[in-house]
């Protein structure tokens, strides 16, 4: 069994800052790609920002320059460092992995979500 566990998140004035954390716990032998992704109600999950276990990354348009990624392969975690938040990057936060479980099999894994809200 494998949890993902995220903090962070909450409320922010446009032009601040956030910072999201996300962390894999449970039987685990490699945590692959890692990933975070967002949702509005009504509206499709789409991917912010993700990140291979090598650390190569891609961005969605709306967030290069503004939003980081990163992660810490010894405490299996992601990070998304989120700067000059717009109105528009109000949404629920899901962080993503793709994980190497102890039986050897390879699952998908979601956090339970994270709310991010910018007060314009």
């Amino acid at each position: 069994q494998v949890q993902l566990v995220e903090s962070g998140g909450g409320l922010v004035q446009a032009g601040g800052s956030l910072g999201l954390s996300c962390a894999a716990s449970g039987s685990i032998v490699r945590v692959n790609a890692m990933g975070w992704y967002r949702q509005a109600p009504g509206n499709q999950r789409e991917l912010v920002a993700h990140i291979t276990n090598g650390g190569s990354t891609k961005y969605a348009n709306s967030v290069k320059g503004r939003f980081t990624i990163s992660r810490d392969n010894a405490k299996n975690a992601v990070y998304l460092q989120m700067n000059t938040l717009k109105a528009e990057d109000t949404d629920v936060y899901y962080c993503n992995a793709d994980i190497t479980g102890g039986d050897l099999g390879q699952y998908d894994y979601w956090g339970q979500g994270t709310q991010v809200t910018v007060s314009s």
